[in-house]
């Protein structure tokens, strides 16, 4: 035989996942965990306090409970144990004010990552457009990919702060585009949309009769008083518009891996018939830490506070750099920074795995507008000192990186 990769579809066959050229992107492959074992610090996960332990007691405590009846051996239901699910509509209450039914409405996923993949797999056929902003998370590009379909960027722009313009929207439209996908806040650029936007994306979505599947994976955090509003929750679009959430960025419990999904019951109705063979279960024992994560209001609380401080401190840090620019994170705990000046993505971030010992973020990864810019993960560490004093090592080696370029 030739070559193995012969015989995969073309949606497959481009993928690297390390083992033959380097990956840039810090989650595919074993590059990451090479760099730990070299003493590098991570900050290109969007996983809060890692490497630190942040699992709640009241969490902790109600699993091991369960692992000592050892209950956890066993399956949760593909479409996620029903307790959770009901835990899961009283958050998205809470928070949207949507009153959902757990059995019609709700499907838990293992993690947000598979979540979007799977809220794309119904609609996509091979040839569908796929509208997705630019820059956002890569899996949004890559997914509609490996359906068959065809991704389209719409890009966003600093000087409008990041928020999606219709025009540009309008002018990539065509009558094989499907669907939109929205990120929203957005990573990388940590964008809220706001409402005036997201009503004309609403007009937008429903003028050419598209889906739109909704990534809020970073909906727990929303700083300065901005407005979060859900699109699903907006006059006409709850019938079309698929939400992913996740447990991994709000409750800081990446590990768990815990994603849900709420959409109307014909949707919902789809996917419940797919789980099993497509999602499997989530970890029985997860999902009963999940929902007492959920439940106790406190715990949200308290990291709302821990990141806002945080993500202050952070700015406090880089705000006078005069070689980048940076602008104040909207929400969650990630910094999108233009260091254009200094150089590509690429070289910014050699440079600073190499004087620093850290690991960030190239922007490319995020799509075209992203060139020129890196991400830095400032949630990471459980002590703001230590992430302090990550984030100086940072933007000294940004100043000495300038001085060299005599910027």
């Amino acid at each position: 035989m030739k070559d193995i990769k012969e015989k995969m579809n073309s949606r497959f066959s481009s993928l690297k996942g390390g083992l033959f050229e380097t990956v840039t992107k810090a989650d595919v492959g074993e590059g990451v965990g090479k760099l730990i074992e070299q003493g590098v610090d991570i900050m290109a996960w969007a996983d809060p306090f890692f490497p630190d332990p942040s699992i709640p007691d009241s969490v902790k405590k109600v699993m091991v409970e369960a692992l000592e009846d050892g209950f956890p051996s066993h399956y949760s239901m593909p479409i996620g144990k029903f307790e959770l699910r009901e835990a899961i509509s009283r958050k998205i209450q809470r928070t949207t004010g949507l009153q959902l039914d757990p059995s019609r409405n709700i499907i838990v996923t293992p993690g947000s990552d598979s979540g979007l993949l799977y809220a794309m797999m119904p609609f996509i056929s091979p040839g569908d457009e796929v509208l997705v902003p630019d820059p956002s998370y890569p899996s949004n590009f890559l997914n509609p990919k490996l359906l068959g379909g065809v991704t389209v960027p719409v890009p966003l722009h600093s000087e409008d702060k990041w928020q999606l313009s219709i025009e540009e929207l309008e002018k990539r439209v065509s009558d094989k585009t499907k669907m939109l996908v929205l990120c929203h806040p957005n990573n990388p650029t940590t964008t809220v949309f706001r409402k005036d936007v997201l009503e004309k994306v609403a007009k937008f979505v429903i003028k050419h009769d598209l889906v739109l599947v909704c990534d809020q994976a970073f909906e727990d955090h929303i700083y300065d008083g901005i407005e979060f509003i859900a699109p699903a929750t907006i006059e006409g679009m709850w019938e079309r518009t698929v939400t992913v959430c996740s447990i991994s960025k709000g409750l800081g419990l990446s590990g768990f891996r815990i994603g849900y999904i709420y959409a109307d019951e014909k949707i919902m109705d789809v996917l419940y018939g797919g789980a099993v063979n497509v999602l499997g279960a989530s970890a029985t024992v997860t999902s009963i830490g999940a929902i007492k994560a959920l439940d106790d209001e406190s715990i949200l609380k308290d990291i709302n506070l821990r990141l806002e401080r945080r993500r202050n401190l952070v700015h406090e840090v880089f705000k006078d750099n005069q070689s980048i620019r940076i602008q104040k994170s909207e929400s969650g705990f990630l910094t999108w920074i233009d260091v254009s000046r200094l150089g590509t993505s690429s070289e910014v971030v050699a440079h600073i795995l190499e004087h620093a010992k850290i690991l960030v973020n190239e922007g490319t990864p995020y799509g075209k507008q992203g060139e020129g810019y890196i991400r830095i993960v400032t949630g990471c560490f459980a002590d703001d000192e230590r992430a302090r004093e990550a984030c100086e090592r940072i933007n000294e080696a940004l100043k000495a990186l300038a001085k060299k370029k005599g910027v």
